[in-house]
């Protein structure tokens, strides 16, 4: 056992005496378990009591100065937040009717069908009065994710997504007989609410391996019944430029992503070397949204998403020439809804839309060969607020994923070079945010005689660009500015 394992343990202790203070018998088991005797770090904890967990968890919050939230009223299960051992933890408490084996027997996965008495929690190992009545300790060492029973999945069909992210978590297998179960009951997931279906996908993205985790939940049967908007793009051929057709092409943007934000070292050659970065953006796609995910994550699930109205917008002129036109645009309020399904939070929802919108945007401010204009660079950073910066990447992400392996190191080096210049500029004094005020809404309807109205928002968006693009430094500079705008016809004052 590590030396992280031992601290976890020693944790218990004071939750030990506790409970052994109210004589009130409890069992450690689920993945808090698990995650022990494979030393994996933990900070939660799930406990099952004999008796009302409801109650002992009342009781718990109050001796530990923690809150409660009761998670199902129904079947006895609610949470305990506290501070033990100095650090915050989260405590499950669930009932074990019937008794602690027959609890075990209703579990989902045999991994996650292991307890030991809380009695027992002490630095000597987890193994010491191990309850094991499905052989999960015999699956944890080869590696393996086995249903406890042929009716897990039917019992609680989330359980279906959980299979896959815990396979990826863990680096485990999923068992021929479950992996057979999960593709034949598949379509249950359809039932469950959406959060939970929400949480999985993005546990398992927020997971090293984007590419080949999503591969892993199509072959499972389950990426299409949660994103069933997928299944037209499978053997969507694209024009030559395009390595993928548009189901795999997604595939491989999702995974790409990851990739240019954490790049992990030379593996992948000149691709990493030449991704634009700026100290700006430390811990930027690391930020949590309100449903807990990060933005990284969320961008995963963008690559996944950018293209996804390519079949529905797909042209073939008789040329040959394949086109999508306004599949941005469309592709924009399908992610919209896709994300709105899903509960993710509003701001995610926000950002992701306006990422899929403009994904073809920095490739379209310049012609070739040449860089954008102060201008173009401001525009795109005033439109698109916090979506700016995720929208350069993932159109990176989708760049890389376009050539595949056909990418050039020439062309991906001039590309790189084209996102780079719009990063720093619109990320200098000049970008929208950080500019000083030369005039507001007072001064102009004031100095042109105007009432409050669109003139006015629309007269200090052209002053705000004239400014960024250094063509005017003064209040006095401005108001001319807006003069000359005003008599050569933009409106009457």
């Amino acid at each position: 056992m590590n030396a992280q394992s031992i601290e976890s343990r020693r944790a218990w202790q004071p939750l030990a005496a506790l409970f052994a203070s109210r004589n009130v018998r409890a069992f450690v088991m689920g993945g808090a378990l698990r995650d022990e005797l494979i030393g994996r770090p933990t900070s939660d904890l799930d406990l099952v009591v004999e008796g009302d967990a409801v109650s002992v968890g009342r009781w718990l919050a109050s001796e530990m100065d923690g809150s409660l939230v009761i998670l199902d009223e129904a079947r006895n299960i609610c949470r305990v937040h506290a501070r033990i051992g100095g650090e915050a933890r989260q405590l499950d408490l669930a009932r074990a009717d019937g008794g602690i084996t027959d609890y075990l027997l209703n579990r989902d996965f045999t991994i996650d069908a292991m307890a030991v008495p809380l009695s027992e929690a002490d630095s000597r190992g987890a193994a010491r009065g191990l309850i094991d009545p499905t052989g999960g300790a015999a699956d944890l060492r080869m590696g393996v994710i086995r249903a406890v029973s042929r009716s897990s999945f039917r019992s609680d069909p989330a359980r279906l997504m959980r299979a896959a992210r815990l396979a990826v978590q863990l680096g485990f297998s999923i068992e021929p007989e479950t992996e057979e179960m999960v593709r034949r009951e598949a379509s249950l997931v359809g039932v469950v609410a959406s959060e939970r279906v929400r949480d999985e996908l993005l546990l398992l993205l927020a997971e090293p391996g984007a590419a080949d985790s999503l591969r892993l939940l199509d072959r499972l049967g389950l990426l299409c019944e949660v994103l069933p908007e997928l299944e037209a793009s499978r053997r969507v051929t694209q024009p030559k430029e395009h390595y993928w057709d548009v189901f795999d092409h997604l595939i491989e943007t999702a995974g790409h992503v990851e990739t240019i934000l954490d790049p992990r070292g030379d593996e992948d050659g000149f691709i990493y070397e030449a991704i634009p970065r700026h100290e700006a953006l430390a811990g930027f796609f690391d930020r949590k949204l309100s449903d807990g995910h990060s933005v990284r994550t969320l961008m995963k699930l963008g690559g996944l998403l950018h293209d996804v109205a390519k079949p529905a917008t797909r042209t073939v002129e008789p040329s040959g020439r394949i086109r999508f036109l306004g599949h941005h645009t469309v592709g924009s309020e399908m992610v919209r809804g896709i994300l709105e399904r899903l509960r993710v939070s509003r701001r995610g929802v926000d950002l992701l839309s306006a990422a899929v919108r403009n994904h073809l945007r920095p490739a379209q401010m310049a012609a070739k060969g040449e860089m954008p204009s102060g201008r173009a660079v401001y525009r795109f950073f005033r439109d698109l607020g916090d979506a700016a910066v995720p929208t350069l990447y993932l159109n990176l992400a989708d760049y890389v994923a376009a050539r595949g392996p056909d990418l050039r190191e020439d062309e991906w080096a001039d590309y790189c070079g084209l996102v780079g210049f719009i990063l720093r500029e619109g990320l200098t004094e000049k970008a929208p945010r950080a500019l000083p005020k030369l005039v507001d809404g007072r001064d102009i309807m004031k100095s042109f005689a105007l009432v409050p109205g669109p003139e006015v928002g629309a007269l200090l968006d052209v002053a705000r660009e004239a400014q960024a693009c250094g063509e005017i430094a003064t209040k006095a500079d401005a108001l001319d500015l807006l003069r000359s705008h005003l008599n050569s016809g933009g409106w009457s004052a």
